[in-house]
């Protein structure tokens, strides 16, 4: 049974993506164990993932070198015998585990002139392969047609357990808020608007719920604030794979361009995804049931963190009007 090793990205949206380029590896060899070296934080993602025989922890901080440590982690792995692995991040330091683990075939994109950590080394041509899912999947062989789209799993027992273990009602179909953007200002639709469109779609057996980290707690805070209490604001009580639950029974999502939008994507939700500075032509939500909802203005995508013309028009001139059109099919069902 051959053992594949994936060197898997720090972010959630890129990890989902990923999952394509393992469809297509489990497709080629079904016997195939993949494990996946990634941030701790994933391996509940990594888990609803049919693909994944099992995570292996990354317990390098984002940007961290630690020559010392990588060299220890490879020196550990090589006792599993992998007969191959796959970098999908672009970064020198990256490739360093596969490499100190001896895995004979070391597979990616050439990235940071990684020569002689990569022997299995592919020029990425980025206009044939505008999308990351694409260039993700064409690690795993030439694309012979369309790239599946990630499917994520979540069963009904999963749901029931989320809902109870958060105090939330069995029988509601929620319409879910996913308002926060770990990139930053500039790809989160402001508070106001999240709270119209609340005051305009919740209510009866429509619950809004606000889910998200942390870190988003006080913009969803001011949510549930300005809509009158019509949205409810979880950020901060869910653990990911609650997340990942309350998202797979939901009526439908609104969401900025953020990692739960890819997560409601892959669990073939009802989805109004919305774009400021970024583009959904790299990373869109890989669903059928996905509607972008951008203005797609002369300055954007710009890409960038904050908005560099200080207005941030791309998404302060977004209207609630414009993302219940988005909703409006699935919604009056």
């Amino acid at each position: 049974m051959p053992r594949i090793l994936i060197v898997a990205p720090s972010w959630i949206g890129d990890t989902i993506i990923m999952q394509p380029l393992l469809t297509r590896l489990k497709a080629r060899d079904p016997q195939a164990e993949i494990h996946v070296l990634a941030p701790s934080w994933s391996a509940p993602l990594l888990a609803r993932m049919p693909e994944v025989a099992a995570s292996i922890e990354n317990p390098f901080a984002h940007g961290a070198f630690d020559w010392a440590g990588r060299k220890a982690l490879g020196r550990r792995l090589a006792a599993a015998d992998f007969s191959q692995a796959y970098v999908l991040p672009n970064s020198w330091k990256s490739a360093l585990v596969p490499f100190f683990a001896g895995i004979a075939q070391r597979t990616g994109y050439l990235g940071e002139a990684r020569y002689g950590l990569l022997n299995d080394r592919r020029k990425l041509d980025k206009a044939a392969l505008p999308r990351l899912v694409d260039r993700y999947a064409a690690l795993a062989g030439p694309l012979d047609g369309a790239t599946p789209n990630p499917r994520l799993t979540s069963s009904p027992e999963q749901q029931q357990a989320a809902r109870a273990a958060l105090g939330l009602p069995q029988e509601a179909a929620p319409i879910i808020f996913c308002s926060g953007a770990e990139y930053g200002p500039a790809k989160r639709w402001p508070p106001h608007h999240f709270a119209a469109l609340a005051r305009k779609m919740g209510g009866g057996d429509t619950p809004i719920w606000i889910i998200g980290g942390s870190k988003d707690a006080e913009t969803a805070a001011e949510i549930e604030r300005l809509s009158g209490g019509a949205a409810q604001n979880l950020c901060g009580r869910t653990r990911l794979e609650q997340a990942i639950d309350l998202i797979a029974s939901a009526r439908a999502v609104v969401s900025n361009d953020s990692g739960l939008m890819h997560i409601a994507a892959a669990l073939d939700r009802p989805l109004a995804a919305i774009y400021g500075s970024s583009s959904p032509a790299y990373t869109p939500p890989l669903s059928p049931r996905a509607k972008i909802v951008s203005l797609a203005l002369e300055c954007s995508p710009c890409f960038k963190r904050q908005c560099p013309l200080g207005h941030l028009d791309c998404l302060n001139q977004l209207q609630p009007e414009q993302v219940m059109t988005a909703l409006a099919d699935f919604c009056n069902a």
